[in-house]
């Protein structure tokens, strides 16, 4: 089983600095490459001075997370893909469990690691912690991270465990169900496209998984902050379209009417707490959405789903009415 780490790029010059000399050094048996999505910051010229075993994936523009892995990867002839952010410290023998896991269960399709926060390392990190979930109104939480609430790494999840979704800041797949499940969804560009892919994995009654003896530390927000209305926009969008497209039964109608509700809600507390530009960013997510239904549909139409996809009926209601932080309280 030969496994590959690509490394997408876009403009990172100094990301790669700090972070690929830890990539390099500590993944051994496997073959590093660097992905780069038509960078103009030298990324490249770096990479060749300094890194020559590094192999690199030349994409001709930036597609985004999405469009830049599908790109990418149909170059990747390596069994296993781990997908790694550029902003990601890896341990030693981080790969270990990995592969132990791939070897093992022939039904486990995607993993990730335990995700640390690179600024302060004894807690979890944001993008993924110990494995993602989605509510049954499509919203997603993880093991160790419920909205903004980030728990202390307690080795709480340091076992292996059944998840709904890895996160693409450090997701590990087979090549095979990557490409059988349809890639990533270009129409996505950035964040969450890695839930809706996991989502295709589990409706083709495939596993995803937490694997709690690898550790890395991810910096987070290293192309888009987290405080930009941009994500804020990319993250509601795009979980209105991975829940349009993959929720089993008749009453999808009736979850994206209720998120309505709760995404202004939500724009209204952005607006009480003086951020009206992502109360915005809520707003142009929706609109952007339903002028989108068409295509969505179309391709709902063509997916298979599976019934019980959510964790828990509404993590939003447990988290802000009944005040549960923590996962293992939910």
């Amino acid at each position: 089983m030969k496994i590959a780490v690509v490394i997408l790029n876009w403009n990172g010059e100094l990301l790669l600095k700090e972070f690929l000399p830890s990539v390099v050094k500590h993944s051994e048996g496997a073959t590093v490459y660097v992905a780069d999505n038509a960078s103009g910051d030298g990324s490249k010229e770096f990479l060749q001075q300094n890194f020559p075993e590094v192999k690199i994936i030349q994409n001709k523009t930036n597609g985004g997370f999405a469009k830049g892995y599908n790109d990418a990867l149909v170059h990747v002839k390596e069994d296993i893909f781990v997908l790694l952010n550029n902003d990601v410290e890896v341990t030693p023998n981080w790969l270990a469990g990995i592969i132990s896991e791939f070897h093992k269960n022939s039904d486990t399709a995607a993993l990730q690691p335990k995700i640390l926060n690179y600024r302060n390392k004894e807690f979890f990190e944001y993008a993924g912690a110990a494995g993602g979930f989605i509510d049954k109104l499509g919203y997603p939480y993880c093991r160790g991270r419920l909205f903004d609430t980030l728990e202390k790494d307690l080795g709480q999840y340091d076992d292996t465990a059944t998840v709904f979704w890895a996160s693409g800041a450090c997701m590990a797949i087979r090549k095979d169900v990557f490409f059988k499940a349809g890639k990533f969804d270009e129409d996505f560009f950035a964040h969450q496209e890695e839930i809706d892919l996991c989502w295709r994995i589990f409706n083709m009654g495939l596993k995803v998984k937490a694997v709690g003896n690898s550790t890395v530390y991810h910096l987070g927000g290293g192309t888009l902050h987290s405080m930009r209305p941009r994500k804020t926009f990319y993250n509601f969008r795009n979980s209105l379209y991975a829940l349009l497209k993959n929720a089993p039964g008749k009453q999808v109608g009736l979850l994206i009417f209720l998120r309505l509700i709760l995404d202004a809600l939500a724009a209204v507390k952005f607006l009480f707490n003086l951020k009206p530009a992502h109360s915005a960013a809520i707003l142009q997510a929706h609109f952007n959405f339903y002028s989108h239904l068409k295509p969505l549909l179309k391709k709902r139409k063509n997916l298979q789903k599976k019934e019980k996809y959510f964790h828990k009926s509404s993590v939003v209601m447990a988290y802000y009415l009944r005040g549960t932080k923590r996962f293992n309280e939910l």
